[in-house]
Parts: structure tokens; C-alpha cells; sequence
């Protein structure tokens, strides 16, 4: 174990992807990890990945607050103590072009990855300020928050969205000792992606400095350096993760 024994991490969007990868590292690295999701039963298939006790699952819907505070809850019951660490990685989504896309597509990203975000960051912040725990909270951006990308406007919005709140919160959270960053990456080898045309996908690669996807532990890598005290200074970034 090294530089987060003894921290309680809590990850949504925990069942696949770079949430699973994220509790993965997170708990290789000492912590004990809540791994939260929508689908309870990929969350638990996460927990047993890490050889269960002491870490656990629990469902959650970012989008509404009731089960964001329901998964506080449950932290609370169960670790008598806020997570020191709080990874918003849950997120969707629905792609079309802005012409043709419908309003409820918009609404369900945005739902999903900015308001999910936020709600996540609100009730878990104020509870670790009300227990006087310092931590580290990483919201999961995207590289096309910058670039935009042709067919993802709700997406792109939402990402952007996500990065600029993890800046203001960042100055919020100072005096409190809480950490708040972002980790912008680029195409990752995860379910989301593996709906992507093979044509498209080769197109990106040649675009790309290293040739390649990349892999969600290169995420998690990251994240878990954020959520460690190796970066204890670093608080209001944001770092692509992209490939070049």
C-alpha cells in the first residue's frame, strides 16, 4: 500500500470504464473504495474485483439529489466518516447532430454529466466541511470540452460545464483544505467508446501523437495521483490526458 492508505474513496459511474479502472488503483494503492452506480449489480462486480471487504457498492442516480444523499447516507452508516476522496466519473452519452438532436437527448446528458457532477460535488463537500475532513475531489471532463467534437454538442456543453465548475470550486473549497481537479482525457478503449466506427477510430489514431486509444488505468493513474498527497498543491486544474 502506499500514498492512500487509510482513505475512503468514492467513485461514481463505478460499474465500468474508468470508474471501475479508477477503484481498481484506488484500492490497489491503500484506499477503501465505495464503488457507486446506477447498475448496482456492475458496481458489485466491481467490489468483488477488489476482493470485497472492506470496500463496498451502492446504487446511485447523480442526477437526483434524494440518491446522491441516499449514497451519503449509506457512507455515513457504514464508515461512521464523509470520504476523504470523491471521484465524479459517472456520465452518458446521446449524440446527433444539433439539427436533428431531441430535447430530451440534450436534457439527459446534461442531467448525467453537469448537474450529476454537481450534485455529487454539493452533498459530498458540504458533508466533509461539516466533519472537518480534508480531501480531494476529481471531476472527469473531456478533452472535447476544448475541441468540441461534430455530433456531441450536449456532451461537449456538459464537459466544459464540468471543468469551469471544478475551477470554482476549487476556490471555494480552499479554506477547507479540499482539493478539487479536473482530468480532460482523450479517446479511452470503454464501453462509450466502443460504439465508435472502426473508420472514425482510425482516423482519431492518426490524429493522435502516441497512435493509440487510450486505456482507462492511464485515467485512473491520474486520478489517483490527484487524490493522493503527492499533489497536495495542485487544486483548480486541468489535465489532459490525451495522447498527445
Amino acid at each position: 500500500m502506499t500514498g492512500l492508505a487509510g482513505k475512503l474513496a468514492f467513485v461514481t459511474g463505478a460499474g465500468s470504464g474508468i470508474g471501475r479502472a479508477a477503484c481498481r488503483i484506488l484500492a490497489r494503492d491503500g484506499a477503501t473504495v465505495i464503488a457507486a452506480d446506477k447498475n448496482l449489480s456492475t458496481a458489485q462486480e466491481t467490489v468483488d474485483l477488489l476482493g470485497k471487504d472492506p470496500h463496498s457498492s451502492v446504487s446511485i442516480e447523480v442526477g437526483s439529489s434524494t440518491s446522491v444523499r441516499a449514497a451519503l447516507a449509506f457512507c455515513l452508516e457504514r464508515y461512521k466518516k464523509p470520504p476523504s476522496v470523491v471521484v465524479n466519473s459517472a456520465g452518458i452519452t446521446r449524440d446527433g447532430f444539433i439539427l436533428k438532436m431531441a430535447e430530451e437527448d440534450f436534457d439527459a446528458v446534461i442531467n448525467v454529466n453537469l448537474k450529476g457532477s454537481f450534485t455529487v460535488l454539493q452533498t459530498f463537500a458540504k458533508s466533509m466541511v461539516e466533519q472537518g475532513v480534508s480531501g480531494s475531489i476529481v471531476n472527469l471532463s473531456s478533452v472535447v470540452a476544448k475541441s468540441g467534437n461534430i455530433g456531441q454538442a450536449n456532451y461537449s456543453a456538459s464537459k466544459a460545464g464540468v471543468e469551469a465548475m471544478t475551477r470554482v470550486a476549487a476556490k471555494e473549497f480552499g479554506k477547507f483544505n479540499i482539493r478539487v481537479n479536473a482530468i480532460l482525457p482523450g479517446f479511452i478503449n470503454t464501453p462509450m467508446t466502443g460504439t465508435v466506427p472502426d473508420k472514425v477510430k482510425n482516423m482519431i489514431i492518426q490524429q493522435t501523437a502516441l497512435k493509440r486509444f487510450g486505456e482507462p488505468e492511464e485515467i485512473a493513474e491520474v486520478i489517483a495521483f490527484l487524490a493522493s498527497d503527492k499533489s497536495s498543491y495542485v487544486t483548480g486544474a486541468s489535465i489532459d490526458v490525451i495522447g498527445g
